[in-house]
């Protein structure tokens, strides 16, 4: 298997620009003091990412992903994001395991 010259530098250009994100914002929400109402905005945007990484697998495949998406959204309501996952992949396994 070969690397394209191109193909790594897509992919360092989009790790460079994730870690100037992440760290740029960590950098300038600390120094900002944040209403309750955009607290509360920022605080849905992580199940809303997920939501939005998850759906495409709702409509494209079986069943078992499908439930499993679905177990994972309400989950995310309720729950931080990494055991709302965990509740999504222990669904569709379960799901796999019975032969749906």
């Amino acid at each position: 298997m070969t690397l394209e010259p191109s193909t790594l530098a897509a992919i360092l250009a989009m790790m460079l620009a994730t870690v100037f994100t992440r760290l740029f914002g960590a950098f300038l929400i600390g120094r900002m003091s944040l209403s309750t109402r955009t607290e509360k905005a920022l605080k849905t945007v992580p199940p809303a990412v997920l939501m939005a990484v998850v759906a495409p697998t709702a409509l494209a495949t079986g069943i078992a992903e499908s439930v499993a998406c679905g177990v994972t959204a309400l989950a995310a309501l309720r729950l931080p994001l990494l055991p709302a996952a965990v509740a999504g992949v222990l669904t569709v396994a379960g799901m796999r395991a019975v032969g749906l």
